[in-house]
């Protein structure tokens, strides 16, 4: 049982008093309690500032720190707010300022740092070292705090004087976030885009009405300043309706190609305040714990120019997708954020909805627009009658001037001139103060002019205190003008939700990627992609038969994604490689952009060298090879060496391979050389050979003639031929080219190692044809760096001439 406090009583002198210890700690808790609360960690709702950030903005802005001046050591800021404002540790106001100036945890930085501030993964260079300035967003925070728009409170010495809250033009509290822990209870928010949220607050204040679903249609979401992806509305939803809710940010990953036959996870963008070295940390911790599977290495690249860049290099064979899919459960690539909206509103703390901080931020800018509307009419009102009192006097300022000369003191002079000219006494001292130099004649004039433009300003200031659709309209105003000075685009993508599998099915997946059936794709400028086809509804790709946006296919191959497949160089070598890591696109809508050079793939470091096909391994189609010297061969790729690569053509001296291509027995050989001949023979006039038999003759050239091109065409197909001529003499990208589209019928057949038929009749200033192709479908002519051509639209004569195409042509292949 608790004693009752005895009465004080002394003992050697001193005065002992006894207290209830449980009162006296429960009275001390509960007035920390309240300073903490209140002075410390939570934000005021109307300008979203905790006291220390406030105190920090309005001393920079008393120092003159403005963003045209240069930066200070950030130890005078923080010595200045400790000694006049914060009464506490120098380290908790240096933290506070430095939060401020960092890009990464504020959407609208309010502090120009100079210096190292920090970074996600590391803190920041000490008070001494660092400087710092107001960032132009910080003006708008503290804009007319001089027009008596806020109230000002002692500070804890009553020898300063600060301002309870700042005009705060900006709503800080939505776009910047905050975070704190009292005594008892704690807020988390999440950074907004400015923009949107000045649209959701224009809104609400139009219509007052407006529900939280109206306006989500303005704030769909917060806006993270490190961008990433949030999955998930329903936790953002919860949280805009009750102040409290959850969800879930990812990292923006996108897979590219990042070595031969090496396929990678590159990461541009990390969940909010999420540092690479925290990533990287939990990808090495769980790659040895065999959580994660697939992973080769992982390298931060980060730098200013090209900012976040982390690349997870992943092993041959393995699913980017099912490997992110693991990366997201067991790193922090992806992240949750729990919102807990609770700030002062009227000293008081309380948990808000997103309409409800509008509603507060809203009601504290009409509240500024109107006191600061009051206290200039009042200092115009005042200029005013100066002005006048000043315009009376100088219309006969000889009898003033004569006036004040026979007065004996500055008393009398006043009195005189209040009784003369019938003057207020503020009036008669303002003359009396006034230089002679003033009253001239130009000063009259600009007295008069003054005079006008203070009546207009009165007016327009009445007005605005009249009315409240007036007084909202300036709030509105002003709002735009913050969002267009300060206002950045959206950073964060904002996605529903999706469906996360459970932990043991996850762990239960293969992350390697299946055998699935596939077409490999290799486009004219020797890039390759792999487009994945439905196991039970194979519909295969034969002779090129798709293009994509911006390409054209050189050939197509058949095959499943962990099969062999043959890429065929220039030099007669053919060079086994696997799709599996090749680029994945949808078949209809993707651009060989996309793909992946089929040299660097495949290892090949000899910028010399080119792709001329692909083909499918262990076939019984023989494979045609033609040569730019006109030499042509069948082989059979069956009982190959289990060699990476072999050879698949003796080539002579000087000769390379032009073209490799599927050369079946009823089919026929198409072979177009530089001085316009086209040559069609049957493909079973070629007996096949062995690998490194040289060939026989395919067809004979003129002189100085080469192949550009050679293929096969399936017997009785509607094909077509375009050759496309220009001059050998004009400097490449200023040359003009003609372009002709036959009709394959027109071409007769002859018989191999003949002379071909004229495919094209050169103009005037013509010598050579520049690209050709044979084939069934819709062709596409491309330049050198790969822009589309328009080839005519009418078939031409076979022997005749070409028409002109928006400039030269290096390549042509099947479009779609």
């Amino acid at each position: 049982m608790t004693e009752s406090p005895r009465a004080p009583h002394e003992i050697a002198g001193e005065r002992i008093e006894d207290i209830d210890i449980s009162q006296e700690m429960e009275g001390s808790f509960l007035e920390y309690a309240y300073s903490v609360i209140y002075s410390r960690a939570l934000p005021d709702a109307r300008d979203g500032l905790k006291p220390v950030q406030r105190r920090i903005l309005f001393m920079m802005m008393d120092m003159g720190l403005r963003p045209e001046k240069g930066h200070v050591k950030s130890a005078r800021v923080v010595g200045e707010v400790m000694g006049k404002l914060h009464p506490h540790g120098d380290a908790s106001i240096y933290d506070a300022l430095v939060r401020l100036a960092q890009g990464f945890a504020m959407r609208l930085p309010l502090v120009d740092g100079h210096g190292n501030f920090g970074s996600l993964d590391d803190g920041p260079a000490a008070s001494r070292y660092t400087e710092a300035r107001l960032a132009g967003a910080a003006l708008a925070m503290t804009a007319s705090i001089d027009e008596d728009v806020v109230d000002f409170v002692p500070n804890y010495d009553n020898q300063i004087m600060q301002p309870e809250v700042l005009p705060s033009a900006v709503p800080n509290l939505l776009v910047n976030g905050a975070s704190g822990i009292a005594v008892g209870m704690a807020t988390n928010l999440a950074p907004h885009n400015l923009i949107e949220v000045v649209e959701g607050a224009k809104h609400l204040l139009a219509n007052p009405a407006a529900t939280v679903e109206e306006l989500m249609e303005f704030i769909p979401g917060p806006d993270l300043p490190g961008g990433g992806t949030i999955v998930g509305l329903d936790g953002v939803k919860d949280a805009y309706r009750t102040g409290r809710g959850a969800f879930r940010t990812r990292a923006k990953v996108a897979v590219e190609q990042i070595g031969p036959r090496r396929t990678g996870l590159v990461v541009t963008e990390l969940p909010y305040l999420v540092g690479p070295e925290r990533v990287i940390e939990k990808i090495k911790q769980g790659v040895e714990a065999k959580k994660l599977s697939g992973i080769a290495d992982v390298a931060d690249l980060t730098d200013r120019k090209n900012g976040l860049r982390l690349v997870i290099t992943l092993k041959t064979g393995f699913s980017p997708d099912a490997v992110l899919e693991q990366l997201y459960r067991y790193t922090p690539l992806e992240d949750s954020f729990s919102i807990n909206s609770v700030s002062l509103v009227n000293g008081q703390p309380q948990t808000l909805g997103l309409r409800e901080m509008l509603r507060v931020f809203l009601d504290h800018r009409i509240d500024v627009i109107r006191r600061r509307s009051e206290f200039r009419l009042r200092k115009r009102r005042e200029r005013l009658h100066l002005v006048e009192g000043l315009l009376i006097a100088i219309l006969d300022i000889d009898e003033v001037i004569q006036l004040i000369r026979t007065s004996d003191d500055a008393e009398a002079a006043r009195s005189r001139l209040m009784q003369v000219f019938d003057l207020s006494e503020p009036q008669a001292e303002y003359i009396l103060e006034l230089r002679l130099r003033r009253l001239t004649k130009f000063s009259r004039v600009e007295l008069e002019a003054e005079r006008d433009e203070l009546r207009a300003e009165i007016e327009q200031l009445l007005e605005i205190l009249g009315s409240e659709a007036r007084l909202h309209a300036v709030v509105a105003a002003e709002l735009d003008e913050a969002a267009e000075a300060f206002g950045t685009p959206r950073r964060t993508l904002l996605t529903g939700a999706v469906a996360r599998p459970s932990r043991a099915s996850a762990q239960a997946a293969s992350l390697e990627v299946a055998d699935t059936p596939c077409t490999v794709l290799l486009s004219v400028t020797g890039r390759a992609l792999r487009i994945d086809r439905d196991p039970e509804a194979l519909e295969p790709i034969r002779g090129a038969s798709r293009a994509t946006k911006h390409g054209a296919i050189l050939s197509a191959v058949d095959g499943t994604v962990r099969g062999e497949l043959g890429a065929v160089l220039s030099d007669g070598t053919l060079h086994r490689f696997t799709p599996v890591d090749l680029p994945l696109v949808p078949g209809a809508s993707v651009a060989f952009s996309a793909g992946a050079k089929l040299l660097e793939y495949i290892g090949v470091t000899d910028k010399k060298l080119r792709v001329v096909g692909i083909v499918p391994l262990d076939t019984e189609t023989p494979i045609g090879l033609f040569t730019v010297q006109g030499t042509v061969k069948r082989v059979l790729l069956t009982d190959l060496p289990a060699k990476p690569e072999f050879e698949v053509i003796g080539l002579k001296a000087g000769d390379a391979l032009i073209a490799a291509f599927a050369a079946p027995d009823d089919s026929e050989i198409a072979v177009v050389t530089s001085d316009a001949q086209l040559l069609r023979f049957p493909a079973s006039a070629v007996r096949p050979q062995g690998r490194p038999a040289g060939g026989m003759a395919g067809i004979r050239l003129g002189t100085d003639a080469r192949v550009v091109f050679a293929g096969s065409v399936p017997e009785g197909a509607d094909a077509k031929v375009v050759t496309i001529a220009d001059s050998s003499i004009t400097l490449p990208g200023t040359d003009v080219a003609t372009a002709k589209v036959s009709d394959w019928a027109e071409f007769p057949a002859k018989g191999r190692a003949t002379g071909g038929v004229r495919a094209q009749r050169f103009l005037k200033w013509e010598d050579q044809i520049a690209a050709a192709w044979v084939g069934v479908g819709e062709p596409r002519a491309l330049s050198a760096d790969g822009s589309a051509r328009k080839l005519p639209s009418e078939l031409g004569k076979r022997d005749g001439s070409g028409q002109p195409i928006d400039g030269s042509a290096a390549f042509v292949g099947l479009a779609p």
